[in-house]
């Protein structure tokens, strides 16, 4: 299938050829018929795409301070290659979509095969969308006209935040797409409007609206036009709908309130807020979130969770289909607001008149009507021939990859790459990840299709890099088509999903199972090990970890699809400290610092050979303190292990330091031991039982966080 991607590093927009997706649980599969270009947000993106470096910084000092905590933390080169890698993905453009169901995900209800819907759905032939961000296209509505859907859900979720009553005075700052939308709805609720912009025509159309209008390109005063149009009281709101750095929108909307009133932000303009302005009439400033309430929240967008209308009466997905609404009464014109329409495959000439300077408002981009209902390949191949499917030779490691998100483009494949192997098929959900990761790293096919990815016959290794909910899952598969598996950390979740893997590894003949707790491979732990290995007697670990802040909605904090903390980077430094005392865990407890996200923890292991370990795992610290330092206690000796960059020895006959130009945490090492020992027949480079071991430990240490 066709979707329209743009590049992140240059600007360049492009029609790519992508595997079609598959609905998910609680998700719709859609054959788009019409998609609406978003020019503001799409136009900011492909600018800031053909922005040069230094642009690139200036418009996000946010992201050049963590690039220089990240060089001073880690070095220049793994700083460098990870800005790189970030601005090398390519972005799916798109989220005003109009089509037809073809197929219903599992848990999905309210929805059948044949409805018309529209959604936020990216521009492609095909999307999988979750059920809770559609809404049924009443009758007599066009589709043309439902594309409009979603952009006009963030005119009104701005309007909702206003509040506004029959008869007041409302300003609209800016009228673009979503301030002429704004416009509309406004009058459709009794209000009295006043929009302000630099276009002629724009004006024009907000005057046919309903509107009062002034030309601010002529000069005029939008502060004394304010005043005027509200019979010299003040405006009662302001919504902002417009896109400028300057900070003039809001100062001169809160000059033209009367006291007490609201403005509220839809659009992006400076934000250096003055005091006075807000102080003397008790004015109160919101910034609107999108479509609404469910914007961002996983439990909403991504588990189907609604929110009771009893409290919650307008969420996103009702606030489409109040737009729906207006529509089929008449209530909201979207014909009127088409400025152009271009078939799919004229995507280039789209989007320059999107980046140009001409006059355009709505850009409707036309899908070809299809020649069958059925969907499409989920698979495609990156090269110009067929990739042959013939099984690996003896010897011969062919990777499968399953997941290709950022760990996976960033490390993981790079990892597998750099041992020779065969680089078979990399699957991602959407496909877009995996065409482009895929073509750059040389894989010969891309998929969506994970059931088809295990059963072929050309894959003896299967590399799992997905979310830790979906590890278990995808181990089992695996070992079930007999295929070695390289799984990312951590190995599962819960002490019955360890249970199933033990029980399905067990016996002589059993493919290959690894995780990729790296750590242990890297170089300077290395030498550690080989340096403890003749101290005499226990030894003392102490592991302090600066995590970092990470948002209670982040999915790794789901206990459901991440597992917490502890089980998802945790068992990295419990396998750490396994690996270097040589011996099992037989105590092992946890306290948890009394804060309400109950992040920071310190972990304390007891080893059979009388050996003790300390995992302090802290998020309450600041990031240009180094993530991790390792010091172990030995035989009158110490070791004492920096970010992976300097490794120092106190005490050590014969050894002093080990500095390494850039950090090593071991990942290649890790990739190059597991392939190699396919290769050679050999068992894996971690212990089964260790792997479970530390497994257990985790599972049951995080029952206690």
């Amino acid at each position: 299938m066709k979707q329209i991607l743009q590049s992140l590093k240059t600007g360049a927009v492009s029609l790519a050829d992508i595997p079609c997706p598959a609905p998910g649980r609680g998700q719709l599969l859609i054959r788009t018929s019409r998609t609406l270009v978003s020019s503001g947000t799409e136009r900011m993106l492909v600018d800031f795409g053909k922005a040069g470096w230094i642009d690139k910084a200036r418009q996000q000092p946010d992201k050049v301070r963590m690039v220089l905590e990240k060089i001073r933390t880690d070095g220049l080169m793994p700083t460098i290659e990870a800005v790189l890698n970030k601005l090398d993905q390519p972005i799916a453009l798109g989220y005003c979509n109009v089509g037809t169901v073809v197929a219903v995900g599992p848990g999905v209800t309210g929805f059948e095969v044949g409805d018309r819907v529209a959604s936020n759905g990216k521009h492609a032939e095909w999307v999988a969308v979750p059920a809770i961000l559609c809404a049924k296209v009443p009758e007599g509505v066009g589709d043309e006209e439902a594309a409009f859907t979603v952009l006009g859900a963030i005119a009104l979720q701005g309007i909702r935040l206003v509040q506004p009553t029959l008869g007041e005075c409302v300003v609209v700052t800016g009228l673009g797409l979503i301030g002429l939308v704004t416009v509309q709805l406004l009058r459709a609720q009794g209000c009295r409007v006043l929009g302000l912009d630099f276009d002629p025509a724009k004006l024009e159309l907000a005057r046919r609206f309903g509107a009062e209008v002034v030309d601010l390109s002529a000069g005029a005063d939008p502060v004394a036009a304010g005043m005027a149009f509200s019979r010299g009281r003040g405006v009662d709101a302001v919504i902002i709908t417009a896109a400028t750095q300057s900070n003039e929108p809001v100062h001169q909307a809160a000059r033209m309130s009367r006291k007490r009133g609201r403005i509220v932000l839809v659009g992006v303009v400076g934000l250096e807020l003055s005091r006075a302005d807000f102080f003397e009439k008790e004015l109160s400033f919101q910034v609107s979130c999108s479509y609404g309430p469910g914007r961002y929240d996983p439990a909403y967008e991504d588990k189907g969770n609604d929110y009771p209308v009893g409290f919650v009466r307008w969420t996103e997905q009702r606030n489409f289909e109040a737009v729906l609404d207006m529509l089929a009464d008449r209530r909201l014109d979207a014909q009127a607001l088409v400025s152009h329409r271009f078939e799919l495959a004229q995507v280039e000439e789209a989007y320059a008149l999107v980046a140009g300077s001409g006059p355009s408002l709505g850009i409707v981009l036309e899908y070809p009507a299809g020649a069958q209902d059925a969907p499409p390949a989920r698979t495609v191949a990156l090269g110009t021939q067929p990739a042959a499917a013939a099984g690996p030779a003896a010897g011969e490691a062919a990777v499968a990859f399953i997941g290709a998100g950022n760990y996976a483009g960033a490390v993981l494949i790079p990892a597998f790459r750099a041992t020779g192997a065969r680089l078979r098929t990399l699957a991602s959900a959407g496909g877009v990840s995996s065409v482009h990761s895929g073509r750059k790293f040389g894989f010969e096919q891309a998929t969506t299709d994970t059931e088809a990815l295990l059963r072929d016959e050309a894959t003896n290794i299967v590399v799992v890099s997905t979310r830790h909910d979906s590890h278990a899952r995808y181990v089992l598969a695996a070992r079930a088509q007999g295929k070695h598996v390289f799984v990312e950390k951590p190995l599962c979740l819960t002490h019955d999903e360890l249970q199933q893997i033990e029980q399905a590894y067990a016996g002589a003949n059993a493919p290959l199972l690894m995780v990729g707790l790296n750590r242990r491979f890297a170089p300077q732990v290395q030498r550690m090990q080989a340096l403890l290995a003749g101290a005499p007697g226990p030894k003392a670990f102490v592991m302090t970890v600066n995590a970092g802040a990470i948002p209670a909605n982040h999915w790794t904090q789901d206990r459901e699809a991440g597992g917490g903390r502890l089980i998802g980077e945790g068992c990295h430094f419990i396998d750490l400290l396994r690996f270097l005392a040589a011996s099992p865990i037989e105590r092992s407890d946890v306290a948890v610092m009394g804060d309400a996200t109950r992040d920071s923890i310190t972990i304390t292991l007891g080893f059979a050979d009388g050996s003790i370990g300390t995992v302090h795992y802290l998020a309450n610290g600041v990031k240009s303190f180094p993530k991790e330092r390792l010091e172990v206690f030995a035989a009158g000796r110490v070791l004492q292990l920096d970010n992976f960059r300097r490794l120092t020895g106190f005490g050590w006959p014969g050894f002093a330091k080990m500095n390494l130009w850039r950090q090593d945490k071991g990942q290649n090492a890790c990739a190059a031991a597991f392939v190699e020992a396919v290769r050679q027949g050999r068992p894996s480079p971690v212990p089964l039982a260790e792997l479970l071991e530390v497994a257990r430990v985790s599972i049951e240490l995080a029952g206690k966080v």
